[in-house]
């Protein structure tokens, strides 16, 4: 990816295009994304947009990123306690459906098979989780699968659900019993 702008109004600049990237990239995948939207919205021009980012991927790539690194410092992780992890993913994909939605455009459109990101922070939580199962704190087994496994819970009604998407105007009742629920289980997964 190119060196993002460094002025306090290229780094405007880019985070509008970022943010109006996300928004279009979210709704309509990659393919059916357009750049004229993206910029109309950003209120910028392709120029600066190409500068930036490079190309439509580039600037894809960008946003993937950018919603992702959101989603970590908004939601850190515990090895320990995997079921409030777990819950503060449901929570989180309510208040910003947006990355849910990307990964899943990137799933489609990109790679349909494999690991989505290699992200130096999965290597951070597969050692957490080794320590945590070390510490017999955390059931045995791959500490990658198990992962996998806590973030499907996770993302159970998130807008990737097949059967039930969930939003923010639900009453309150309903997610706390989803809460509930996926604590429990989460709990009851990875206990040694």
């Amino acid at each position: 990816m190119p060196e993002l702008p460094t002025t306090a109004r290229g780094a405007a600049t880019s985070r509008r295009i970022l943010d109006a990237a996300a928004e279009e990239f979210a709704e309509r995948g990659i393919a059916g994304a357009r750049v004229d939207r993206i910029i109309a919205a950003a209120h910028t021009n392709k120029a600066q947009l190409y500068g930036y980012f490079g190309s439509k991927d580039g600037l894809f790539d960008a946003v993937v990123a950018d919603r992702a690194g959101r989603l970590l410092d908004a939601v850190s992780f515990d090895a320990e306690d995997f079921p409030g992890w777990a819950v503060a993913m449901y929570d989180e994909t309510l208040r910003n459906p947006e990355l849910v939605r990307l990964t899943s455009w990137l799933r489609l459109e990109r790679r349909p098979v494999a690991r989505l990101t290699d992200n130096p922070d999965d290597t951070r939580k597969l050692a957490a989780i080794e320590r945590a199962q070390a510490a017999g704190k955390v059931r045995e087994g791959d500490p990658f699968d198990l992962f996998v496994l806590v973030m499907g819970m996770a993302f159970a009604w998130s807008p990737a659900s097949v059967v039930h998407a969930a939003s923010a105007d639900e009453s309150a009742a309903d997610h706390e019993r989803r809460r509930a629920l996926l604590r429990d289980c989460v709990a009851r997964v990875v206990a040694p």
